[in-house]
């Protein structure tokens, strides 16, 4: 191993639909964090790594931090701001907007407390010019001391393979916390449950997407036979959402079951046998005994 090797923890942080789960798939060459064009598709803080010769990365993508409506809400809000105090990097996504919104200004006032250094992103400049991209820069130079901006765009790769470089510099030397092939510390099961999620924000209406969850009720390998069958059901808030997920004669579960099995297929290495059920849950994302048992973690909550 190399004798300055180094290692660290860095979370990522933005407003929703800013571009942090693409990013981080692009960053670690897989997919790992569900991506959607709807807002607050990232519930949970996912940990995925990065290993190289000079040293390991373990990024943890946040929930975008927002205006809470919902206990839902509320806990994603704080699993993003839990992270600031317990990493070695902030790396902070934006959009190239010349100016900065209200959205972006509340985190700059979350982060005028923080000490850790922070590492602007400015996502999506395959969208702009570059005197706009000058703009930008200007802006938000002037709104905070990050120590590094990086212009970037997560969608194309543009500038991204600098970026594990770049927070190197801000690491210390250490241990090598996961073994070099690992790539994520998430349970296969939650994998699963949110690569069906993401097909089900894709193909649902804009409204009913916030108010579903996932669980994988059983997850196992077929004796004798490289198979593995799966059991989910989707959790709904309304009467009315429960048959639009079904859809006629169970078209639109069959389509989510059939679009997320290619993915799960994928990440497994092995072909899936996926039964999919509907089961309505009034409430839930106001409920702290539901939002724990479908696996939002408490350490986030309390």
């Amino acid at each position: 191993m190399n004798r300055h090797f180094k290692s660290g923890f860095v979370t990522i942080i933005g407003r929703p639909n800013v571009g942090k789960s693409t990013l981080m798939n692009q960053i670690i060459g897989q997919k790992i964090a569900i991506m959607s064009d709807k807002p607050q598709t990232t519930r949970n803080r996912i940990q995925t790594i990065i290993t190289t010769e000079a040293g390991q990365i373990i990024f943890i993508d946040t929930p975008g931090i927002h205006k809470p409506k919902h206990k839902l809400g509320e806990y994603m809000n704080k699993a993003a701001q839990n992270t600031f105090g317990q990493v070695d990097v902030i790396m902070w996504l934006v959009e190239p907007n010349k100016a900065i919104g209200k959205g972006d200004q509340f985190i700059i006032e979350q982060l005028k407390s923080v000490k850790t250094p922070v590492i602007l992103v400015i996502n999506k400049v395959d969208t702009v010019s570059k005197n706009d991209i000058l703009e930008v820069i200007n802006t938000y130079k002037d709104a905070y001391d990050f120590a590094e901006i990086i212009p970037a765009s997560a969608l194309t790769g543009e500038n991204t393979e600098t970026i594990p470089d770049i927070l190197f510099k801000y690491l210390e030397e250490g241990p090598q916390f996961f073994e070099s092939d690992m790539i994520t510390d998430q349970p296969e099961r939650q994998l699963v449950a949110e690569l069906i999620r993401e097909k089900a924000l894709h193909l649902l209406q804009q409204e009913i997407p916030h108010g579903i969850a996932v669980v994988i009720d059983q997850m196992k390998d077929r004796q004798h036979k490289a198979i593995v069958d799966i059991d989910a059901t989707i959790i709904c808030e309304k009467d009315s959402h429960k048959g639009i997920i079904i859809g006629k004669q169970g078209a639109m579960l069959k389509k989510i079951g059939t679009e997320a099995r290619k993915d799960v297929e994928h990440l497994l290495g092995s072909k899936v046998n996926m039964q999919i059920w509907v089961k309505i849950k009034k409430n839930w994302r106001d409920s702290d005994f539901l939002l724990k048992n479908f696996g939002y973690n408490k350490r986030d909550m309390d």
